[in-house]
Order: C-alpha cells, then sequence, then structure tokens
C-alpha cells in the first residue's frame, strides 16, 4: 500500500512538474513564456526573428519528448515584440531533438577510439536550422532579420552554421556553447589547465575529442563569425575551456561574470509556480543565461542585433 501512495505521489508531482513546465513544441514565444505553435506572422517585412535553439541531454542520440522548460526561454520572451528601427522581435522555440547522428547506432562510439563519420546530430540541426530560414524567408522575412541563437549544444550549433553559413543569415547568439560533457570541472581545468586537460579528456575518448577539436578547428577557420557569445568561467562544460572564441574572427565574446551575481544582483531562475536562486541550482555556471538578472543584457542583446540590420 505505502508502495503505492508514494507511486501515485511521484505521479501528481511529476504531473505537476510537466504540466507547469515543461515545452515539447516548436513555435513563437509569447510575452508570458509560454509557446504558440505555427508560423503566422503579420508584416513579415518589419519583424526580426530568434531562432532559439535548445540544448541536449546527449551528444548524438535521439532524445524522444525532450526539448525546453518555462524557465528556460523566460529571458528569451523578455526580447519579444521590442523594437529595431520599428522591425519587432518575434522568438521562435525550435524543438529538434528527436533524430540521432549517423554513428549513434554505434553505442560504443563515444568509448572508442574511432573517428566520428558521418553528419553528427549537430550537423543535421544546423541542416535543420537553415531550412526553418528558408520558409521564413519564403513568409517574406529579410534574410538579414533572421538571427540563428542556442543554448549549450544549441550554442555550439550557432557556430557552427554562422562559420559555414553566414550569408544564410543575418547573425547568431551563442550562450554557454558546450556539447561534450562537464569537461572544465571533470577535468580540473582551473587546477591543471587547458592543455593538460584536454590532453587528458583525448586520451579516455579519443573519439569524441577528435570531433570536438575538428568542430572547433572548422569554426575558427572562417573569415568571419558574426556571433556574440556569452560564457561563464564557472559552467562545469566549456567554462574555462571558452577561450578558443576569441580566436574566431567576428565573435564578440562576453564573460557574464566571476560568480553567480550580474551587476551586482543575485540571479533567480523561475517556472510558472516556483522560483530559486541560481546558485542553488545543479548547473548554476551553465544556467547563468537562465537567471532574471541576465536581461541586464538585453541591451547588448539588442545592440548587436541592430549592428546586424545594417
Amino acid at each position: 500500500m505505502k508502495k503505492l501512495l508514494l507511486i501515485i505521489l511521484f505521479l501528481a508531482i511529476s504531473s505537476n512538474i510537466y504540466a507547469n513546465g515543461k515545452i515539447l513544441k516548436s513555435g513563437f514565444i509569447t510575452k508570458s513564456a509560454s509557446v504558440k505553435k505555427g508560423m503566422d506572422i503579420k508584416d513579415p517585412k518589419n519583424k526580426i526573428i530568434i531562432i532559439y535553439n535548445h540544448g541536449q541531454n546527449t551528444n548524438d542520440r535521439a532524445l524522444k519528448g525532450e526539448c525546453i522548460w518555462v524557465n528556460q526561454i523566460r529571458n528569451q520572451a523578455s526580447l519579444v515584440d521590442e523594437e529595431i528601427n520599428g522591425k519587432k522581435i518575434m522568438v521562435y522555440n525550435f524543438c529538434s531533438n528527436d533524430f540521432a547522428g549517423d554513428m549513434s547506432i554505434k553505442k560504443s562510439w563515444w568509448k572508442s577510439k574511432t573517428p566520428y563519420v558521418g553528419k553528427h546530430k549537430l550537423d543535421k540541426r544546423v541542416e535543420k536550422n537553415l531550412e526553418l530560414v528558408e520558409k521564413f524567408i519564403d513568409l517574406g522575412v529579410p534574410r538579414k532579420q533572421i538571427i540563428i541563437s542556442g543554448h549549450s549544444c544549441g550554442g555550439l550549433l550557432t557556430l557552427m552554421l554562422l562559420s559555414a553559413h553566414p550569408e544564410k543569415v543575418g547573425g547568431g547568439i551563442s550562450y554557454m556553447q558546450a556539447c561534450f560533457g562537464k569537461l572544465s570541472s571533470r577535468y580540473k581545468v582551473k587546477k591543471v589547465g587547458p592543455n593538460e586537460a584536454l590532453a587528458k579528456f583525448a586520451k579516455k575518448y579519443p573519439g569524441p575529442a577528435e570531433l570536438r577539436a575538428r568542430q572547433i578547428n572548422n569554426i575558427k577557420q572562417s573569415n568571419n563569425v558574426s556571433v556574440l557569445a556569452f560564457t561563464h568561467p564557472k559552467d562545469k562544460w566549456e567554462g574555462l575551456l571558452s577561450d578558443w572564441l576569441e580566436e574566431v574572427p567576428g565573435v564578440k565574446r562576453i564573460v557574464i561574470s566571476e560568480d553567480y551575481t550580474i551587476n551586482g544582483k543575485s540571479c533567480l531562475v523561475k517556472g510558472n509556480n516556483w522560483q530559486e536562486n541560481i546558485s542553488a541550482r545543479k548547473n548554476p555556471g551553465h544556467e547563468m543565461n537562465q537567471g532574471l538578472c541576465f536581461q541586464y543584457y538585453n541591451s547588448t542583446i539588442l545592440k548587436y542585433i541592430a549592428s546586424r540590420l545594417k
């Protein structure tokens, strides 16, 4: 009986969380941080479209029933209806988690010495973004008024797309680019330095290390990657391994802060019916762009977008 009651309680809690926070559809983000399905755009020539790409819980596998949570789009919602030169911003939440990369069926690839062969999941997500861009253009949105953005794996995707296809969109905004696990903390970058940490990663997981290095080298080789990139030194993923962004022509990097405050204010993360200090969360550094205090950077984001419309 006790076991049954615990199961019922768990289901009740889970249902409440999912009902109040999980978003499973693509569509335009509203000012109130919900998502409206569809691609309806009134007066498209006077709209700026930001395509927002979520992160991934796995590097290459398909994730059914996974997209994004309300607390992860609140700051994106704060950009909705902001106006630049008479053009209003719309933010499109793009769910693209339900497919896999070419080597995802090889469950041992992550632990093998085999280089990645074929199209990685991020390569396929780039292609899907480009298809979505063309749909918006067909609806009448000027190409330079379309901005790609994303968090974590979505941030790396943004850099990959802008480096390979700079002529396809107006620009990009990357938040905490990362897609290879907690490299910064797991390999003790603060203590041993980036080179030794990455050497340990390559020794333990040569396949993923080669893929990460190849992706970064491809980005570096571009002549101009117009991306506004946000990083944080306490991000357990790539926080202390993000200096390579300084070597990429066109990237404007902003280190958010040295601690869990922005402009001297502590950061709260808010769902539909809860809020908590970001420092109390499991991955605070990686989620700094989800704290409400991150809206301090909205003016920087708007100035960047304005510069891309010229």
